[in-house]
Protein backbone atom coordinates (compact mmCIF):
# COMPACT_ATOMS: atom_id res chain seq x y z
CA UNK A 1 0.00 0.00 0.00
CA UNK A 2 3.19 2.85 0.82
CA UNK A 3 4.69 1.35 -2.50
CA UNK A 4 1.31 2.35 -4.59
CA UNK A 5 0.97 5.89 -2.80
CA UNK A 6 4.48 6.52 -3.13
CA UNK A 7 4.23 5.90 -7.15
CA UNK A 8 0.56 7.85 -7.27
CA UNK A 9 1.90 10.76 -5.24
CA UNK A 10 5.40 10.63 -7.85
CA UNK A 11 3.05 10.75 -10.69
CA UNK A 12 1.06 14.00 -9.50
CA UNK A 13 4.50 15.47 -8.72
CA UNK A 14 5.93 14.83 -12.05
CA UNK A 15 2.52 15.71 -13.59
CA UNK A 16 2.76 19.27 -11.48
CA UNK A 17 6.23 20.25 -12.02
CA UNK A 18 6.07 19.28 -15.36
CA UNK A 19 5.80 22.46 -17.29
CA UNK A 20 8.21 24.19 -14.93
CA UNK A 21 10.80 21.78 -15.77
CA UNK A 22 9.94 22.05 -19.51
CA UNK A 23 10.46 25.89 -19.31
CA UNK A 24 13.65 25.71 -17.41
CA UNK A 25 15.74 25.20 -20.24
CA UNK A 26 13.84 28.11 -22.20
CA UNK A 27 15.92 31.35 -20.61
CA UNK A 28 12.71 33.68 -21.77
CA UNK A 29 12.42 36.98 -19.43
CA UNK A 30 8.75 36.46 -17.30
CA UNK A 31 5.45 37.37 -18.67
CA UNK A 32 3.99 40.98 -17.58
CA UNK A 33 0.70 41.37 -17.76
CA UNK A 34 -0.47 45.13 -17.32
CA UNK A 35 -3.91 47.06 -17.82
CA UNK A 36 -3.71 49.11 -20.95
CA UNK A 37 -4.66 52.90 -19.64
CA UNK A 38 -4.49 54.67 -22.71
CA UNK A 39 -8.11 56.48 -23.68
CA UNK A 40 -9.32 55.90 -19.71
CA UNK A 41 -10.47 58.66 -17.50
CA UNK A 42 -11.88 58.85 -14.20
CA UNK A 43 -13.24 55.86 -12.10
CA UNK A 44 -11.22 53.45 -14.70
CA UNK A 45 -8.38 54.99 -15.15
CA UNK A 46 -7.83 54.82 -10.85
CA UNK A 47 -8.65 51.42 -11.36
CA UNK A 48 -6.88 50.16 -13.83
CA UNK A 49 -3.40 51.93 -12.44
CA UNK A 50 -4.32 50.33 -9.38
CA UNK A 51 -3.83 47.08 -10.89
CA UNK A 52 -0.73 48.15 -12.53
CA UNK A 53 0.67 49.40 -9.31
CA UNK A 54 -0.64 47.92 -6.57
CA UNK A 55 -1.67 44.22 -7.32
CA UNK A 56 -2.05 43.44 -3.53
CA UNK A 57 -4.46 46.20 -2.85
CA UNK A 58 -6.12 46.03 -6.53
CA UNK A 59 -6.89 42.37 -5.03
CA UNK A 60 -8.52 43.29 -1.46
CA UNK A 61 -10.76 45.90 -3.18
CA UNK A 62 -11.50 43.70 -5.71
CA UNK A 63 -12.42 40.52 -2.86
CA UNK A 64 -14.61 43.34 -0.90
CA UNK A 65 -16.86 44.95 -3.50
CA UNK A 66 -17.68 42.21 -5.52
CA UNK A 67 -19.68 40.71 -2.90
CA UNK A 68 -21.14 43.97 -2.18
CA UNK A 69 -21.88 44.38 -5.73
CA UNK A 70 -23.82 41.54 -5.54
CA UNK A 71 -25.52 41.75 -2.14
CA UNK A 72 -26.99 45.52 -3.42
CA UNK A 73 -27.99 43.76 -7.33
CA UNK A 74 -29.81 41.14 -5.05
CA UNK A 75 -31.45 43.48 -2.99
CA UNK A 76 -32.35 46.30 -6.17
CA UNK A 77 -33.61 43.26 -7.95
CA UNK A 78 -35.92 41.99 -4.74
CA UNK A 79 -37.34 45.60 -4.77
CA UNK A 80 -37.99 45.31 -8.37
CA UNK A 81 -40.05 42.17 -8.65
CA UNK A 82 -41.91 42.67 -5.62
CA UNK A 83 -43.42 46.13 -7.49
CA UNK A 84 -44.21 43.57 -10.40
CA UNK A 85 -45.84 41.19 -7.49
CA UNK A 86 -43.63 38.42 -7.54
CA UNK A 87 -42.68 37.67 -3.58
CA UNK A 88 -39.94 35.74 -3.12
CA UNK A 89 -39.51 35.82 0.32
CA UNK A 90 -43.14 33.87 0.89
CA UNK A 91 -42.00 30.71 -1.67
CA UNK A 92 -42.24 27.07 -0.94
CA UNK A 93 -39.15 25.03 -1.62
CA UNK A 94 -39.91 22.05 -3.39
CA UNK A 95 -36.46 20.19 -2.13
CA UNK A 96 -37.33 18.13 1.09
Amino acid sequence: MKKILITLLSAISLIYFLPSIAMAKDKTPPLVVVAHTKGLSGLSLWWANLYNDNMLLFTILTGCITPIAGILIGFITDYLLSLTGIDLTKRELAEH
